[in-house]
């Protein structure tokens, strides 16, 4: 790769993926546990007990510990005048260029986690799409809108 984007989101995303992970694994251990029942209950075979537990072993490491740690170090961005560079993925890495001709507007966002954690997601819209830098702080999320938005000011008044 030629030029990949240097900016990083914040290490505090690492927490906030980390909990989400968590959640999920909640539900996944609730259907887990309700297989278990289900083999118990019904008499059913021992290896669908070892079944859920396995997946519910694989899914939990992979959603709290590896996939946030890799999306983590994947994820970066980069603003330039003319466009907005994006690489992030886990398994398969996107890089995505957003020319500032085609931004239309540009929000952040917070949800209870993001919050506690007084980080926010920049999402910029464009006709076509909305392309997103997750989990950066307030501070700079802020300052981010605001420098995207008049660099789109500014690509719109020299067109």
């Amino acid at each position: 790769m030629l030029y990949e984007p240097h900016k990083r989101i914040s290490e505090r995303a690492l927490t906030v993926w980390r909990l989400s992970g968590v959640f999920y694994s909640f539900f996944i251990l609730l259907l887990s546990g309700g297989a278990i029942a289900l083999a118990i209950i019904f008499d059913w075979p021992k290896w669908i007990i070892a079944v859920a537990l396995a997946f519910l072993m694989i899914f939990a490491y992979l959603s709290v510990f590896f996939i946030p740690t890799v999306k983590w170090k994947r994820w970066r961005y980069e603003v330039r005048e003319q466009e907005i560079e994006l690489q992030h993925g886990v398994f398969i890495i996107k890089r995505t260029l957003v020319p500032m001709v085609r931004v239309q507007h540009v929000d952040t966002r917070q949800g209870p986690l993001l919050r506690k954690y007084r980080l926010a997601t920049v999402t910029v819209s464009t006709a076509a799409t909305v392309h997103e830098i997750p989990a950066l702080d307030v501070t700079e999320a802020e300052e981010l809108r605001i420098f995207i938005s008049r660099l789109a000011r500014v690509v719109e008044e020299d067109v």
